[in-house]
């Protein structure tokens, strides 16, 4: 029987009694089918069309998971003949269309039991590289990043079966997994003990409890923070490779849910200093939530996807830039070394650069951008990190990462929009500047955004400067140079 979009849903479970059961799967709206009146009435008519658009299904899809189910049961079909017995799809493209028709349906409403059954049946198996190209392919076609941010837990739930079967990414000590994954079981070992220390608070009947623990309860939510170095690693090492690799949604939701993160273990550190016990409970466990789960994303999805589709020099450049950031809990173990192409180092322009007051080696440009007492990023007309300066104590973490990445991409999603505006207002000349300070860890931070233009006032790009102006906000009265000691 050929089977499209014209083909009468009668007609088809008549030849396929099977697909009854599939489509109330696919949705409880499909229940009628069971009813012999419904069936002799709009069964007659209803084309599949029409009932994908009854069930807010993808019609593509649907023809497509159709022809899987019957192949799955044996059935003749198309030009499929006599497949074999419960044999699971194995076409990547067949398989992302299933995916996608999966997740497409746990986002209208659909049981995840239902879900989870139809994934086992025609797919019975994942690989972590799937779900990560699933979900840049619904943002792609229009899904915003928003919603599979909101469902992201639920979209491993439905294949945490599978991705459960998986080995742990097995990497050289001293590899940057190895590094990420230490970090995460620093982490489960902080939470543990957290967690060991609310349930003795929480089930005891002594009224004065709280008090003997709050101080270590306390300091292990504040060492939970550290939290946020492994995550600069991830958003600046990890994410611009998986974005050159055109993987640039994914890094954009879990940089979401990393924000959100942040936010919880301040609220929750706010709570506790304000004696909030019950709400700095219930925050803490918030915290604690979201970790876990982003750790298994990381632990059976992230890490071993960026191993199959890095290379050993995109492995380099991570390693280079890590140290930068800093660690979370622990010291990198030695043992694994980049092997460093000789071919793809950098090579320092020796000559002089004539510049309009003066002549400069490329040396002695480099010393001076790493000695000012600022951080400088300088962002091309293109809107990529072109540079950045490397002076000894930087105000925000930079790594090499970055270079060539978009810079609306560096920054949190919740923020893009404004750098947006701000790029905007500069390219068109209606803004030459744009400022903004802000206090982070008992500092005074003071931000300018600088329109840079050439002698004919063309745009060229965006010069950011961040400085720690706590000191210079006390400065009172006035020290000449002669009074210097």
């Amino acid at each position: 029987m050929e089977i499209s979009a014209k083909t009468k849903i009668d007609d088809l479970l008549s030849n396929y009694p099977v697909l009854e059961d599939f489509f109330i799967r696919k949705s409880p709206k499909f229940k009628h089918l069971k009813n012999p009146m419904m069936r002799k009435t709009i069964g007659k008519v209803a084309t599949l069309k029409q009932v994908a658009e009854m069930g807010n299904l993808d019609l593509n899809v649907l023809l497509d998971e159709i022809q899987n189910e019957i192949r799955t049961v044996g059935h003749e079909t198309g030009s499929t003949q006599n497949a074999e017995k419960n044999q699971p799809v194995s076409d990547p493209q067949q398989r992302q269309k299933i995916l996608k028709g999966i997740i497409r349906d746990l986002h209208q409403g659909v049981e995840l039991e239902i879900l989870k059954q139809r994934f086992r049946e025609l797919l019975k198996d994942i690989d972590p590289s799937e779900i990560a190209k699933m979900e840049q392919s619904l943002i792609d076609e229009g899904m915003p990043e928003s919603e599979v941010k909101r469902l992201c837990d639920v979209h491993v739930a439905v294949f945490q079966e599978s991705l459960d079967k998986h080995e742990m990414p097995r990497v050289p000590a001293g590899h940057p997994v190895h590094t990420l994954l230490e970090e995460n079981r620093a982490a489960e070992a902080i939470m543990d003990e957290i967690e060991h220390l609310l349930t003795i608070i929480e089930s005891s009947s002594e009224k004065d409890i709280y008090a003997g623990y709050v101080e270590r309860l306390q300091s292990l939510v504040g060492r939970l923070a550290d939290i946020n170095l492994h995550y600069l690693k991830k958003e600046n090492q990890l994410f611009p490779l998986m974005e050159a690799k055109g993987m640039s949604g994914p890094p954009q939701v879990m940089w979401a849910i990393h924000d959100d993160v942040r936010a919880l273990i301040k609220k929750s550190r706010q709570l506790y200093s304000e004696s909030e016990v019950s709400e700095a409970f219930s925050a803490t466990r918030q915290v604690l939530a979201s970790i876990r789960d982003m750790i298994y994303k990381e632990d059976h999805v992230l890490f071993p996807m960026t191993l199959d589709i890095f290379t050993e020099s995109d492995w380099n450049t991570v390693k280079h830039g890590e140290a930068e950031i800093g660690y979370a809990w622990i010291q990198p173990a030695e043992g694994w070394e980049p092997q460093l192409e000789k071919a793809a180092e950098a090579k320092v322009q020796t000559g002089m650069i004539p510049l309009d007051t003066g002549v400069l080696s490329a040396e002695a440009v480099n010393l001076i951008l790493t000695h000012l007492p600022v951080d400088l990023t300088f962002v091309n007309e293109n809107d990529e990190v072109a540079y950045y300066s490397q002076g000894k104590e930087r105000i925000f973490a930079r790594s090499p990462g970055i270079i060539g990445r978009e810079v609306q991409k560096c920054h949190p999603p919740k923020s893009v929009h404004i750098v947006d505006e701000i790029l905007k207002k500069m390219k068109s000349g209606e803004r030459d500047m744009a400022e903004f300070w802000l206090q982070m860890g008992g500092k005074f931070i003071h931000i300018r955004y600088f329109a840079v233009r050439d002698r004919q006032n063309q745009y060229k790009g965006c010069l950011e400067v961040s400085q720690d102006v706590t000191d210079i906000r006390k400065l009172e009265g006035q020290r000449r140079l002669l009074e210097w000691q």
